[in-house]
C-alpha cells in the first residue's frame, strides 16, 4: 500500500476514535470527570512524546541529511515549530468558535448558530492533528506515522465522549450527539491527505513539514488539552496521566 493511502487511512482511524469514545452516550453512560481528565492527561503525554520522537527528531535528521550543518537544522526545526504554533494561534484568534466550557472565542460569530461555532472549534483542533499524521507517513517512516496516529487516537477517544456528553447537555438526542461527535473526527483524514501530499511535493519540505506539525500539536496540547484537564479540580490526576503517557 502506498504511503499516501497509509497516511490517509491512519488519520481516518485516529479520527474515528472520536466516535468510538462517544459510544457510551448511546447507552446513557458517562465517564467521571476524574477519569476523563486522567485519560486526557495520559493522551496529552503520549502526544507530547510523539511530537518530539516522531516529528521533531526526524525533522532534525531530515534537515541534517539535506544540509549537513547543525545550526541550519536547528534553525529549520525552530522555525517550523514556531510557524505551526502561530498558524493554530491565528486560526484560534480569527475564526469565530465556541467551547462548551470556556465559551466563545475568536471573531464575532454574527448569525452563526452555537452548534456551528462548536464544529469550527473542533475543526481548529482536529485538522492539524490529522495533518501531523499525514506528514509523519509522508516522510516515509511508517513507525513514526503509526506512533502519531496512536497518540492522537488515544486523545480522541475521551474527547469524543466529552463532546457527546456536552451535546446531550445542550438538549441533543443520544443518536444526534453520537453522530456529531463522530463527524468532528472526520476532518482528520482531510488534514492527513494534505499533510502527506505536501511532503511528496519535495523532500526539502520534509523537515519544515515535520516540525511545523509538531508546533501545531504542541500548541494544541498546551493551549487546549492540558488546561481542559485542570478546570475541574483533578489536575493532580491529569498530571500523573500526562507523565505516564
Amino acid at each position: 500500500m502506498s504511503v499516501i493511502w497509509l497516511g490517509i487511512l491512519a488519520s481516518l482511524g485516529a479520527g474515528l476514535m472520536t466516535g468510538v469514545g462517544a459510544i457510551p452516550v448511546l447507552f446513557g453512560k458517562t465517564m467521571s470527570q476524574r477519569t476523563n481528565d486522567t485519560l486526557l492527561g495520559f493522551a496529552a503525554g503520549v502526544m507530547i512524546s510523539a511530537s518530539y520522537f516522531s516529528l521533531i527528531v526526524p525533522g532534525l535528521e531530515a534537515a541534517d541529511d539535506l544540509y549537513g550543518v547543525v545550526w541550519i537544522s536547528a534553525a529549520i526545526a525552530a522555525g517550523g515549530i514556531a510557524l505551526g504554533a502561530i498558524l493554530v494561534a491565528v486560526l484560534n484568534e480569527t475564526l469565530p468558535h465556541e467551547h462548551f466550557i470556556v465559551g466563545p472565542e475568536g471573531a464575532d460569530p454574527g448569525a452563526l448558530s452555537k452548534i456551528w461555532l462548536f464544529i469550527i472549534a473542533i475543526t481548529i483542533h482536529n485538522f492539524p492533528e490529522g495533518m501531523a499524521v499525514g506528514i509523519g507517513f509522508g516522510g516515509g517512516n511508517v513507525a513514526n506515522g503509526m506512533s502519531l496516529a496512536t497518540g492522537i487516537g488515544l486523545q480522541n477517544a475521551p474527547e469524543g465522549l466529552a463532546v457527546a456528553v456536552a451535546l446531550r447537555g445542550q438538549g441533543y438526542s443520544k443518536i444526534r450527539s453520537f453522530t456529531l461527535a463522530l463527524l468532528t473526527g472526520l476532518v482528520e483524514p482531510v488534514g492527513g491527505a494534505l499533510g502527506v501530499a505536501l511532503i511528496h511535493v519535495s523532500q526539502h519540505i520534509l523537515p519544515w513539514g515535520l516540525t511545523f506539525a509538531a508546533g501545531a500539536m504542541l500548541y494544541i496540547i498546551s493551549h487546549e488539552i492540558i488546561p481542559e484537564t485542570h478546570r475541574k479540580g483533578y489536575q493532580n490526576y491529569a498530571t500523573t496521566g500526562l507523565l505516564v503517557g
